[in-house]
């Protein structure tokens, strides 16, 4: 039913990821391979091209879905549905910046500061031109393809660049002055093949299953046995996502419990039930979690 385009590159290992978590395996007949499949009735066709592109396909109607990133979506100008955000990338599930960045020892403090003509390198020359227009700056916007931190001073005076953590514009010495974007990985959809009932009932399902596969990668399912004196002090301080699951033991002197919880939290949690009274604690992993 459906035409769906993933991103190769940087992106590729966890999407491909991503998709077996939400039982939507991704299968080829080698890694250096652009086409795909997936076993599923609502998708037609898969292939893998560069994110770059992944927003002009898909709004031209070459695909009806695709993921991509926000900073593509807007470089490209693309006319498209967003379906919905997908948190993920390769390092962390934070969205990137797209920033504009000059040498740790230029003058330049904001963008107000660039001078007429400041030369700015960077891979994302329309979306960079259209921000310095914005704010006034007449600049000549230079296409990098790749290296781009590395082009100042010779080459660049600015750099429009993208980073999750900033480490490695410092470690070259540069400095952010000003972030143009804030950018995610989003499913994405053509308008025309949105407007189908059947089509944009099955982009939905997808998205379920992917940010349901999504959510579940920042919790664990913990159960626990709890003598009934004890109850209410554990109750107190075991989090949930509603409220905990309580069924009463053969016997009637003791409880058993179970809970979704953040796994960031286990650590600290599960000596902490033990300490109240809680026995047979067992910490489980969940696949999927959907509202």
């Amino acid at each position: 039913m459906l035409r769906l385009v993933l991103p190769k590159g940087s992106l590729e290992r966890a999407t491909l990821e991503l998709f077996e978590a939400a039982d939507l395996t991704v299968a080829r007949s080698s890694s250096v391979d652009y086409r795909a499949s997936v076993s599923d009735p609502r998708v037609a066709e898969v292939l893998i091209l560069r994110p770059q592109e992944i927003p002009e396909y898909v709004a031209e109607g070459l695909f009806d879905l695709g993921i991509t990133g926000r900073d593509w979506i807007e470089e490209t100008a693309s006319e498209v549905v967003t379906i919905g955000e997908l948190r993920y990338s390769k390092a962390s599930d934070q969205p990137i910046r797209v920033v504009l960045a000059v040498a740790d020892d230029s003058p330049v403090r904001s963008v107000a500061d660039l001078p007429a003509g400041v030369r700015v390198s960077t891979e994302y020359p329309r979306l960079t031109a259209r921000f310095l227009e914005a704010h006034g700056v007449r600049a000549d916007v230079r296409l990098s393809h790749g290296a781009t931190e590395a082009k100042i001073p010779e080459i660049a005076d600015a750099v429009v660049e993208i980073t999750e953590t900033g480490r490695a514009l410092r470690a070259a010495g540069l400095r952010i002055v000003a972030t143009v974007l804030s950018s995610s990985t989003e499913l994405i959809a053509n308008p025309r093949a949105y407007e189908d009932d059947a089509k944009r009932h099955a982009m939905g399902q997808l998205y379920t299953l992917l940010q349901g596969a999504l959510v579940a990668r920042q919790r664990v399912l913990v159960k626990l046995n709890v003598p009934a004196p004890d109850l209410d002090r554990i109750i107190g301080v075991l989090p949930s996502m509603k409220a905990p699951t309580v069924s009463q033991l053969f016997g009637g002197e003791a409880f058993a419990v179970e809970a979704v919880v953040p796994k960031r939290e286990i650590n600290t949690l599960i000596p902490a039930l033990k300490d109240l009274g809680a026995s047979d604690i067992i910490e489980l992993p969940i696949a999927k979690i959907v509202p």
